[in-house]
Protein backbone atom coordinates (compact mmCIF):
# COMPACT_ATOMS: atom_id res chain seq x y z
CA UNK A 1 0.00 0.00 0.00
CA UNK A 2 1.30 3.44 -0.94
CA UNK A 3 1.23 6.31 1.54
CA UNK A 4 0.24 9.96 1.25
CA UNK A 5 0.99 12.66 3.81
CA UNK A 6 -1.67 15.39 3.87
CA UNK A 7 -1.06 18.47 6.04
CA UNK A 8 -2.62 21.70 4.78
CA UNK A 9 -3.63 25.09 6.13
CA UNK A 10 -5.84 25.82 3.09
CA UNK A 11 -8.31 22.94 3.23
CA UNK A 12 -9.85 23.64 -0.20
CA UNK A 13 -10.53 20.30 -1.92
CA UNK A 14 -8.56 18.25 0.61
CA UNK A 15 -11.46 15.99 1.62
CA UNK A 16 -12.26 15.16 -2.00
CA UNK A 17 -8.58 14.50 -2.71
CA UNK A 18 -8.28 12.17 0.29
CA UNK A 19 -11.42 10.26 -0.72
CA UNK A 20 -9.99 9.69 -4.20
CA UNK A 21 -6.69 8.53 -2.71
CA UNK A 22 -8.51 6.01 -0.52
CA UNK A 23 -10.25 4.67 -3.64
CA UNK A 24 -6.79 4.29 -5.20
CA UNK A 25 -5.68 2.22 -2.16
CA UNK A 26 -3.51 4.87 -0.49
CA UNK A 27 -2.94 5.06 3.23
CA UNK A 28 -3.52 8.62 4.45
CA UNK A 29 -1.26 10.13 7.13
CA UNK A 30 -2.22 13.51 8.51
CA UNK A 31 -1.75 16.10 11.25
CA UNK A 32 -3.75 18.53 13.40
CA UNK A 33 -6.66 20.27 11.74
CA UNK A 34 -6.34 18.30 8.51
CA UNK A 35 -6.57 15.03 10.42
CA UNK A 36 -9.70 16.11 12.29
CA UNK A 37 -11.40 17.38 9.12
CA UNK A 38 -10.75 14.11 7.28
CA UNK A 39 -11.92 12.08 10.25
CA UNK A 40 -15.13 14.15 10.52
CA UNK A 41 -15.82 13.38 6.86
CA UNK A 42 -15.38 9.65 7.27
CA UNK A 43 -12.01 9.36 5.55
CA UNK A 44 -9.80 6.60 7.04
CA UNK A 45 -6.73 8.47 8.26
CA UNK A 46 -3.67 7.74 10.41
CA UNK A 47 -2.58 10.39 12.89
CA UNK A 48 1.08 11.29 12.45
CA UNK A 49 1.94 10.46 16.07
CA UNK A 50 0.96 6.84 15.35
CA UNK A 51 3.81 6.81 12.81
CA UNK A 52 6.40 8.72 14.81
CA UNK A 53 5.36 7.27 18.18
CA UNK A 54 6.04 10.77 19.46
CA UNK A 55 3.46 13.40 20.43
CA UNK A 56 3.17 16.84 18.86
CA UNK A 57 5.06 19.25 21.12
CA UNK A 58 5.43 23.00 21.68
CA UNK A 59 1.81 23.79 20.80
CA UNK A 60 2.14 21.96 17.49
CA UNK A 61 5.39 23.66 16.46
CA UNK A 62 7.02 20.22 16.16
CA UNK A 63 5.06 17.32 14.70
CA UNK A 64 6.44 16.26 11.28
CA UNK A 65 10.17 16.82 11.96
CA UNK A 66 10.98 13.16 12.57
CA UNK A 67 13.23 10.53 10.87
CA UNK A 68 10.28 8.20 10.19
CA UNK A 69 8.57 10.98 8.24
CA UNK A 70 11.50 12.56 6.44
CA UNK A 71 13.19 9.19 5.95
CA UNK A 72 10.01 7.94 4.31
CA UNK A 73 9.99 10.95 1.99
CA UNK A 74 13.71 11.14 1.15
CA UNK A 75 14.42 7.42 0.73
CA UNK A 76 15.22 6.25 -2.78
CA UNK A 77 13.42 3.24 -4.16
CA UNK A 78 16.39 0.91 -3.60
CA UNK A 79 17.00 -2.07 -1.34
CA UNK A 80 19.51 -0.39 0.99
CA UNK A 81 17.18 2.52 1.75
CA UNK A 82 14.17 0.24 2.21
CA UNK A 83 16.11 -1.90 4.69
CA UNK A 84 17.29 1.17 6.57
CA UNK A 85 13.72 2.45 6.83
CA UNK A 86 12.59 -0.89 8.18
CA UNK A 87 15.31 -0.73 10.82
CA UNK A 88 13.72 2.44 12.26
CA UNK A 89 10.15 1.26 11.77
CA UNK A 90 9.40 3.57 8.82
CA UNK A 91 7.75 3.10 5.42
CA UNK A 92 8.01 4.92 2.12
CA UNK A 93 5.86 8.02 1.65
CA UNK A 94 4.90 8.45 -1.99
CA UNK A 95 2.76 11.61 -2.06
CA UNK A 96 3.15 14.80 -0.01
CA UNK A 97 0.36 17.39 -0.05
CA UNK A 98 1.24 20.47 1.97
CA UNK A 99 0.44 24.16 1.96
CA UNK A 100 1.71 26.68 4.43
CA UNK A 101 0.65 28.89 7.31
CA UNK A 102 -0.77 32.20 5.99
CA UNK A 103 2.29 34.34 6.69
CA UNK A 104 1.55 36.56 3.69
CA UNK A 105 -1.98 37.40 4.84
CA UNK A 106 -1.13 37.87 8.52
CA UNK A 107 1.99 39.98 7.85
CA UNK A 108 -0.11 42.45 5.85
CA UNK A 109 -2.81 42.73 8.52
CA UNK A 110 -2.30 46.09 10.30
CA UNK A 111 -3.99 44.66 13.41
CA UNK A 112 -1.64 41.66 13.69
CA UNK A 113 1.04 41.89 16.36
CA UNK A 114 4.67 41.13 15.64
CA UNK A 115 4.38 37.94 17.72
CA UNK A 116 1.35 36.80 15.68
CA UNK A 117 3.19 37.37 12.42
CA UNK A 118 6.25 35.44 13.61
CA UNK A 119 4.05 32.57 14.81
CA UNK A 120 2.76 32.25 11.24
CA UNK A 121 6.21 31.41 9.90
CA UNK A 122 5.81 27.78 8.85
CA UNK A 123 8.79 25.49 9.56
CA UNK A 124 7.58 21.94 9.11
CA UNK A 125 5.61 22.68 5.94
CA UNK A 126 8.49 24.10 3.86
CA UNK A 127 10.73 21.29 5.12
CA UNK A 128 8.25 18.65 3.92
CA UNK A 129 7.85 20.38 0.55
CA UNK A 130 11.57 20.70 0.01
CA UNK A 131 12.25 17.08 0.99
CA UNK A 132 9.54 15.76 -1.33
CA UNK A 133 10.59 18.08 -4.15
CA UNK A 134 14.22 16.97 -3.84
CA UNK A 135 13.13 13.35 -4.18
CA UNK A 136 10.69 13.98 -7.04
CA UNK A 137 12.20 11.05 -8.93
CA UNK A 138 9.99 8.92 -6.65
CA UNK A 139 7.74 11.28 -4.66
CA UNK A 140 4.93 13.50 -5.92
CA UNK A 141 4.74 16.85 -4.12
CA UNK A 142 1.66 19.11 -4.26
CA UNK A 143 1.49 22.60 -2.74
CA UNK A 144 -1.47 24.03 -4.67
CA UNK A 145 -5.10 22.79 -4.57
CA UNK A 146 -5.30 23.69 -8.27
CA UNK A 147 -3.11 20.65 -8.97
CA UNK A 148 -5.23 18.08 -7.11
CA UNK A 149 -7.36 17.10 -10.11
CA UNK A 150 -4.36 16.66 -12.42
CA UNK A 151 -2.60 14.43 -9.88
CA UNK A 152 -5.69 12.25 -9.40
CA UNK A 153 -6.13 11.87 -13.15
CA UNK A 154 -2.52 10.71 -13.49
CA UNK A 155 -2.77 8.33 -10.53
CA UNK A 156 -5.88 6.80 -12.06
CA UNK A 157 -3.73 5.96 -15.08
CA UNK A 158 -1.17 4.23 -12.85
CA UNK A 159 1.28 6.85 -11.58
CA UNK A 160 2.20 10.51 -11.89
CA UNK A 161 4.44 10.94 -14.92
CA UNK A 162 8.09 11.87 -14.28
CA UNK A 163 7.75 15.20 -16.12
CA UNK A 164 4.70 16.10 -14.04
CA UNK A 165 6.55 15.23 -10.81
CA UNK A 166 9.39 17.46 -11.98
CA UNK A 167 6.97 20.32 -12.73
CA UNK A 168 5.35 19.98 -9.30
CA UNK A 169 8.78 19.90 -7.62
CA UNK A 170 9.81 23.13 -9.34
CA UNK A 171 6.52 24.68 -8.25
CA UNK A 172 7.15 23.60 -4.64
CA UNK A 173 10.65 25.10 -4.57
CA UNK A 174 9.32 28.30 -6.15
CA UNK A 175 6.58 28.39 -3.51
CA UNK A 176 9.00 28.06 -0.58
CA UNK A 177 11.41 30.59 -2.11
CA UNK A 178 8.56 33.11 -2.41
CA UNK A 179 7.50 32.37 1.17
CA UNK A 180 11.02 32.89 2.51
CA UNK A 181 11.39 36.12 0.52
CA UNK A 182 8.26 37.51 2.20
CA UNK A 183 9.68 36.66 5.60
CA UNK A 184 13.06 38.26 4.84
CA UNK A 185 11.34 41.44 3.65
CA UNK A 186 9.12 41.56 6.72
CA UNK A 187 12.09 41.17 9.06
CA UNK A 188 13.86 44.01 7.27
CA UNK A 189 16.65 42.80 5.01
CA UNK A 190 19.27 45.45 4.17
CA UNK A 191 18.42 47.88 1.39
CA UNK A 192 21.17 46.53 -0.86
CA UNK A 193 22.04 43.06 0.50
CA UNK A 194 24.81 40.92 -0.96
CA UNK A 195 22.15 38.47 -2.15
CA UNK A 196 18.75 39.89 -2.92
CA UNK A 197 15.46 38.05 -3.18
CA UNK A 198 12.11 39.62 -4.00
CA UNK A 199 8.62 38.19 -3.69
CA UNK A 200 6.52 38.53 -6.83
CA UNK A 201 3.03 37.20 -7.46
CA UNK A 202 1.36 37.02 -10.87
CA UNK A 203 -1.38 39.60 -11.20
CA UNK A 204 -2.40 38.64 -14.72
CA UNK A 205 -1.38 37.00 -17.95
CA UNK A 206 -1.35 39.65 -20.68
CA UNK A 207 -2.47 39.28 -24.28
CA UNK A 208 1.05 40.28 -25.33
CA UNK A 209 3.91 42.57 -24.37
CA UNK A 210 5.02 45.82 -25.99
CA UNK A 211 4.38 44.19 -29.36
CA UNK A 212 2.01 41.37 -30.40
CA UNK A 213 4.84 38.88 -30.98
CA UNK A 214 6.03 39.15 -27.34
CA UNK A 215 4.45 37.04 -24.59
CA UNK A 216 3.96 38.86 -21.28
CA UNK A 217 2.57 38.69 -17.74
CA UNK A 218 2.11 41.23 -14.96
CA UNK A 219 3.75 40.51 -11.59
CA UNK A 220 3.28 42.62 -8.50
CA UNK A 221 5.89 43.04 -5.81
CA UNK A 222 4.78 41.77 -2.42
CA UNK A 223 3.91 43.14 0.03
CA UNK A 224 1.77 45.14 -2.38
CA UNK A 225 2.54 48.87 -2.54
CA UNK A 226 -0.41 51.27 -2.41
CA UNK A 227 1.04 53.28 -5.30
CA UNK A 228 1.12 50.26 -7.60
CA UNK A 229 -1.36 49.94 -10.45
CA UNK A 230 -1.66 46.33 -9.24
CA UNK A 231 -3.54 47.72 -6.23
CA UNK A 232 -6.13 49.45 -8.41
CA UNK A 233 -9.73 48.30 -8.62
CA UNK A 234 -10.83 48.07 -12.25
CA UNK A 235 -14.37 49.37 -12.53
CA UNK A 236 -14.87 49.03 -16.28
CA UNK A 237 -13.30 48.05 -19.57
CA UNK A 238 -11.26 45.23 -21.05
CA UNK A 239 -8.09 43.89 -19.48
CA UNK A 240 -5.10 46.20 -19.20
CA UNK A 241 -2.32 45.71 -21.72
CA UNK A 242 1.42 45.73 -21.06
CA UNK A 243 1.75 49.31 -22.33
CA UNK A 244 -1.39 50.41 -20.46
CA UNK A 245 0.11 49.28 -17.16
CA UNK A 246 3.49 50.86 -17.84
CA UNK A 247 2.01 54.21 -18.82
CA UNK A 248 -0.67 54.15 -16.13
CA UNK A 249 2.00 53.73 -13.45
CA UNK A 250 3.88 56.77 -14.77
CA UNK A 251 0.72 58.85 -14.92
CA UNK A 252 -0.36 57.89 -11.41
CA UNK A 253 2.99 58.64 -9.79
CA UNK A 254 3.12 62.05 -11.49
CA UNK A 255 -0.40 63.14 -10.57
CA UNK A 256 0.23 61.98 -7.00
CA UNK A 257 2.92 64.68 -6.72
CA UNK A 258 0.22 67.38 -6.56
CA UNK A 259 -2.07 68.28 -3.68
CA UNK A 260 -4.28 70.68 -5.64
CA UNK A 261 -6.81 69.34 -8.23
CA UNK A 262 -4.69 67.96 -11.05
CA UNK A 263 -4.88 65.78 -14.15
CA UNK A 264 -2.11 64.39 -16.32
CA UNK A 265 -2.18 62.79 -19.74
CA UNK A 266 0.59 60.33 -20.60
CA UNK A 267 1.67 58.91 -23.95
CA UNK A 268 4.61 56.52 -24.34
CA UNK A 269 5.57 57.02 -20.68
CA UNK A 270 5.94 60.82 -21.00
CA UNK A 271 3.43 63.47 -19.92
CA UNK A 272 1.91 65.21 -22.94
CA UNK A 273 -0.48 67.33 -20.91
CA UNK A 274 -0.70 68.31 -17.26
CA UNK A 275 -2.36 71.09 -15.33
CA UNK A 276 -3.85 72.04 -11.99
CA UNK A 277 -7.09 73.95 -11.58
CA UNK A 278 -9.65 75.26 -9.14
CA UNK A 279 -11.43 71.92 -9.58
CA UNK A 280 -10.90 68.73 -11.55
CA UNK A 281 -13.00 69.91 -14.48
CA UNK A 282 -10.84 72.98 -14.97
CA UNK A 283 -7.66 70.92 -14.50
CA UNK A 284 -8.77 68.46 -17.19
CA UNK A 285 -9.72 71.18 -19.66
CA UNK A 286 -6.28 72.76 -19.24
CA UNK A 287 -4.59 69.36 -19.56
CA UNK A 288 -6.42 68.71 -22.81
CA UNK A 289 -5.64 72.19 -24.14
CA UNK A 290 -1.92 71.65 -23.47
CA UNK A 291 -1.73 69.10 -26.31
CA UNK A 292 -5.10 68.13 -27.84
CA UNK A 293 -3.34 66.00 -30.46
CA UNK A 294 -1.13 63.77 -28.30
CA UNK A 295 -3.74 63.11 -25.62
CA UNK A 296 -5.75 61.04 -28.12
CA UNK A 297 -5.37 57.38 -27.14
CA UNK A 298 -3.56 58.33 -23.95
CA UNK A 299 -3.76 57.55 -20.25
CA UNK A 300 -5.36 60.18 -18.00
CA UNK A 301 -4.79 60.24 -14.24
CA UNK A 302 -6.72 62.44 -11.78
CA UNK A 303 -6.10 63.11 -8.10
CA UNK A 304 -9.74 63.92 -7.37
CA UNK A 305 -13.02 62.02 -7.80
CA UNK A 306 -14.22 62.23 -11.40
CA UNK A 307 -17.61 63.95 -11.57
CA UNK A 308 -20.21 63.92 -14.34
CA UNK A 309 -19.10 67.24 -15.84
CA UNK A 310 -15.49 66.11 -16.15
CA UNK A 311 -16.53 62.67 -17.39
CA UNK A 312 -18.59 64.24 -20.15
CA UNK A 313 -15.52 66.13 -21.40
CA UNK A 314 -13.34 63.04 -21.18
CA UNK A 315 -15.85 61.00 -23.16
CA UNK A 316 -15.50 63.32 -26.17
CA UNK A 317 -12.18 61.73 -27.18
CA UNK A 318 -10.67 58.27 -27.29
CA UNK A 319 -8.75 57.46 -24.09
CA UNK A 320 -7.25 54.11 -23.15
CA UNK A 321 -7.36 54.42 -19.36
CA UNK A 322 -8.67 56.85 -16.73
CA UNK A 323 -7.32 56.51 -13.19
CA UNK A 324 -8.84 58.36 -10.24
CA UNK A 325 -9.43 57.97 -6.49
CA UNK A 326 -13.10 57.44 -7.36
CA UNK A 327 -15.87 58.13 -9.86
CA UNK A 328 -19.36 59.42 -9.07
CA UNK A 329 -22.27 57.22 -10.12
CA UNK A 330 -23.14 59.75 -12.83
CA UNK A 331 -19.55 59.79 -14.12
CA UNK A 332 -19.48 55.99 -14.29
CA UNK A 333 -22.73 55.96 -16.23
CA UNK A 334 -21.23 58.33 -18.82
CA UNK A 335 -17.83 56.64 -19.13
CA UNK A 336 -19.09 53.05 -19.10
CA UNK A 337 -20.80 53.69 -22.41
CA UNK A 338 -17.32 53.34 -23.93
CA UNK A 339 -16.83 49.57 -23.95
CA UNK A 340 -13.04 49.56 -24.26
CA UNK A 341 -12.24 52.39 -21.84
CA UNK A 342 -10.53 51.07 -18.71
CA UNK A 343 -11.54 52.82 -15.48
CA UNK A 344 -9.24 52.31 -12.49
CA UNK A 345 -9.92 53.34 -8.89
CA UNK A 346 -6.78 54.02 -6.86
CA UNK A 347 -5.91 56.39 -4.03
CA UNK A 348 -3.02 58.85 -4.61
CA UNK A 349 0.28 57.70 -3.10
CA UNK A 350 3.99 58.18 -3.60
CA UNK A 351 6.36 55.28 -4.19
CA UNK A 352 9.14 55.10 -1.62
CA UNK A 353 10.49 51.74 -2.77
CA UNK A 354 13.47 50.78 -4.87
CA UNK A 355 13.67 51.45 -8.60
CA UNK A 356 14.62 48.49 -10.82
CA UNK A 357 15.91 48.51 -14.38
CA UNK A 358 16.55 45.33 -16.36
CA UNK A 359 19.89 44.96 -18.10
CA UNK A 360 21.28 41.86 -19.80
CA UNK A 361 22.08 39.31 -17.11
CA UNK A 362 20.82 41.31 -14.16
CA UNK A 363 19.23 44.41 -12.72
CA UNK A 364 20.28 47.92 -11.79
CA UNK A 365 18.71 48.79 -8.44
CA UNK A 366 18.53 52.27 -6.94
CA UNK A 367 16.58 54.31 -4.45
CA UNK A 368 13.54 56.06 -5.84
CA UNK A 369 13.91 59.68 -6.96
CA UNK A 370 11.94 61.15 -4.07
CA UNK A 371 13.98 64.24 -3.17
CA UNK A 372 11.74 67.27 -2.60
CA UNK A 373 12.65 70.94 -2.85
CA UNK A 374 12.16 73.81 -0.50
CA UNK A 375 12.48 77.35 -1.81
CA UNK A 376 14.94 78.28 0.94
CA UNK A 377 17.44 75.68 -0.33
CA UNK A 378 17.44 76.91 -3.92
CA UNK A 379 20.02 79.29 -5.31
CA UNK A 380 19.13 82.19 -7.58
CA UNK A 381 22.24 82.67 -9.76
CA UNK A 382 21.12 85.51 -12.04
CA UNK A 383 20.80 89.23 -11.42
CA UNK A 384 17.03 89.03 -11.57
CA UNK A 385 15.10 86.89 -9.09
CA UNK A 386 11.94 85.07 -10.19
CA UNK A 387 8.62 86.77 -9.57
CA UNK A 388 6.09 85.10 -7.28
CA UNK A 389 4.19 83.76 -10.31
CA UNK A 390 7.42 82.46 -11.84
CA UNK A 391 8.32 80.71 -8.57
CA UNK A 392 4.95 78.89 -8.68
CA UNK A 393 5.58 77.74 -12.23
CA UNK A 394 9.21 76.80 -11.54
CA UNK A 395 8.16 74.50 -8.70
CA UNK A 396 5.40 73.10 -10.89
CA UNK A 397 7.84 72.47 -13.75
CA UNK A 398 10.40 70.87 -11.46
CA UNK A 399 7.84 68.29 -10.32
CA UNK A 400 6.90 67.53 -13.93
CA UNK A 401 10.36 67.30 -15.48
CA UNK A 402 11.28 64.47 -13.10
CA UNK A 403 8.85 62.24 -15.01
CA UNK A 404 10.02 63.13 -18.53
CA UNK A 405 12.62 61.00 -20.33
CA UNK A 406 16.07 62.56 -20.50
CA UNK A 407 17.23 64.83 -22.00
CA UNK A 408 14.13 66.44 -20.50
CA UNK A 409 12.86 69.98 -20.98
CA UNK A 410 9.41 71.26 -20.03
CA UNK A 411 7.78 74.65 -20.59
CA UNK A 412 5.13 75.66 -18.05
CA UNK A 413 2.87 78.64 -17.60
CA UNK A 414 0.20 79.31 -14.99
CA UNK A 415 0.81 75.80 -13.66
CA UNK A 416 0.05 74.20 -16.98
CA UNK A 417 2.44 72.05 -19.03
CA UNK A 418 2.61 73.72 -22.44
CA UNK A 419 5.71 72.19 -24.06
CA UNK A 420 7.75 68.99 -23.71
CA UNK A 421 11.12 67.96 -25.13
CA UNK A 422 11.79 64.33 -24.20
CA UNK A 423 14.31 61.60 -24.89
CA UNK A 424 16.57 63.59 -27.19
CA UNK A 425 20.26 62.92 -27.64
CA UNK A 426 21.14 66.58 -27.01
CA UNK A 427 19.50 69.12 -24.74
CA UNK A 428 19.20 71.95 -27.24
CA UNK A 429 17.00 69.74 -29.43
CA UNK A 430 14.74 69.12 -26.43
CA UNK A 431 14.45 72.90 -25.92
CA UNK A 432 13.50 73.34 -29.57
CA UNK A 433 10.83 70.62 -29.39
CA UNK A 434 9.29 72.11 -26.25
CA UNK A 435 9.32 75.57 -27.85
CA UNK A 436 7.70 74.26 -31.02
CA UNK A 437 4.90 72.61 -29.05
CA UNK A 438 4.32 75.65 -26.83
CA UNK A 439 4.26 78.10 -29.74
CA UNK A 440 3.05 81.57 -28.76
CA UNK A 441 2.17 80.29 -25.27
CA UNK A 442 5.89 80.19 -24.49
CA UNK A 443 6.01 83.98 -24.13
CA UNK A 444 6.26 84.60 -20.38
CA UNK A 445 6.58 80.88 -19.55
CA UNK A 446 9.23 79.11 -17.44
CA UNK A 447 11.54 76.25 -18.37
CA UNK A 448 12.60 73.27 -16.24
CA UNK A 449 15.56 71.10 -17.20
CA UNK A 450 16.30 67.74 -15.60
CA UNK A 451 20.08 68.30 -15.86
CA UNK A 452 22.51 71.17 -16.39
CA UNK A 453 22.97 73.07 -19.65
CA UNK A 454 26.33 72.20 -21.23
CA UNK A 455 26.26 75.28 -23.50
CA UNK A 456 24.63 78.69 -23.63
CA UNK A 457 22.93 77.83 -26.94
CA UNK A 458 20.08 76.35 -24.88
CA UNK A 459 19.49 79.79 -23.36
CA UNK A 460 19.51 81.42 -26.78
CA UNK A 461 16.76 79.01 -27.91
CA UNK A 462 14.76 79.55 -24.70
CA UNK A 463 15.01 83.32 -24.95
CA UNK A 464 13.93 83.29 -28.59
CA UNK A 465 10.75 81.44 -27.62
CA UNK A 466 9.89 83.90 -24.82
CA UNK A 467 11.00 82.03 -21.66
CA UNK A 468 11.43 84.36 -18.66
CA UNK A 469 12.67 82.01 -15.90
CA UNK A 470 14.58 78.72 -15.73
CA UNK A 471 15.09 76.04 -13.09
CA UNK A 472 17.94 73.55 -13.54
CA UNK A 473 20.46 71.63 -11.40
CA UNK A 474 23.59 73.59 -12.34
CA UNK A 475 27.03 72.03 -12.14
CA UNK A 476 28.35 72.47 -15.67
CA UNK A 477 31.88 73.73 -16.29
CA UNK A 478 30.16 76.40 -18.42
CA UNK A 479 27.67 77.47 -15.77
CA UNK A 480 28.95 81.04 -15.85
CA UNK A 481 28.44 81.29 -19.62
CA UNK A 482 24.87 80.05 -19.14
CA UNK A 483 24.26 82.53 -16.30
CA UNK A 484 25.69 85.40 -18.37
CA UNK A 485 23.37 84.49 -21.26
CA UNK A 486 20.38 84.55 -18.91
CA UNK A 487 21.40 87.98 -17.62
CA UNK A 488 21.64 89.31 -21.18
CA UNK A 489 18.03 88.30 -21.80
CA UNK A 490 16.80 89.25 -18.30
CA UNK A 491 15.91 85.61 -17.61
CA UNK A 492 15.82 84.60 -13.95
CA UNK A 493 17.55 81.31 -13.27
CA UNK A 494 17.54 79.03 -10.24
CA UNK A 495 19.97 76.22 -9.47
CA UNK A 496 18.63 73.23 -7.50
CA UNK A 497 21.83 71.21 -7.04
CA UNK A 498 19.68 68.13 -7.77
CA UNK A 499 19.49 66.24 -11.05
CA UNK A 500 16.43 64.32 -12.27
CA UNK A 501 17.67 62.00 -15.04
CA UNK A 502 15.06 59.46 -16.16
CA UNK A 503 16.36 57.01 -18.75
Amino acid sequence: MKSALLSVYDKTGIVELAQKLIELDYRIISTGGTYHLLQENGVPVTYISEITEFPEILDGRVKTLHPRIHGGILARDQAEHIEELKSIGADLIDLVVVNLYPFEKVSQDPNASYAEVIENIDIGGPTLLRAAAKNHARVTVVCDPEDYQKVIEELEQGEVAPEERKRLAAKAFNHTAYYDSLIAQYLGQPQFPERMTVALVKKADLRYGENPHQKAAYYQLMPQAAVSIAAAEQLHGKALSYNNIYDAQAAWQLVSEFSEPCTVAVKHNNPCGLAVGADLYQAYLRTYEADPVSIFGGIVACNRTVDAKTAAEMSKIFLEVIIAPDFTAEALEILQKKANLRLLKLAPAQDSGLDWKKVAGGFLVQEGDTVDLEQGKLKVVTKREPTEAEWDDLFFGWKVVKYVKSNAIVFCKDRQLIGVGAGQMNRVQSVRLAAEQAGVKAKGAVLASDAFFPFADNIEEAAASGITAIIQPGGSVRDQEVIDACDRYNIAMVFTGIRHFKH
